[in-house]
């Protein structure tokens, strides 16, 4: 899980989820990969509050946060 409100990963420091977590939620949600995009959808709409509170303006990058949070996961390969 991240530190919040930053979104940082606890382990490693990097923006979550980082490489490592990502291995980790495929392997979590290897038989539900649907799940795992509703799971990313979730932390990626917390996120956005969180971030564009701390950066209020201009609020983060959109795109940005998509590609980091959903956006990998369409990629992915369980």
């Amino acid at each position: 899980m991240p530190i919040r409100p930053i979104w940082l990963c606890r382990s490693c420091g990097a923006p979550w989820p980082c490489g490592p977590a990502r291995l980790s939620l495929i392997d979590e949600f290897r038989n539900e990969p649907s799940g795992l995009s509703v799971h990313l959808a979730g932390a990626l709409f917390e996120a956005i509050k969180d971030l564009y509170n701390l950066n209020f303006p201009p609020g983060p990058d959109m795109v940005a946060l998509f590609m980091r949070f959903v956006g990998w996961a369409t990629r992915a390969k369980p």
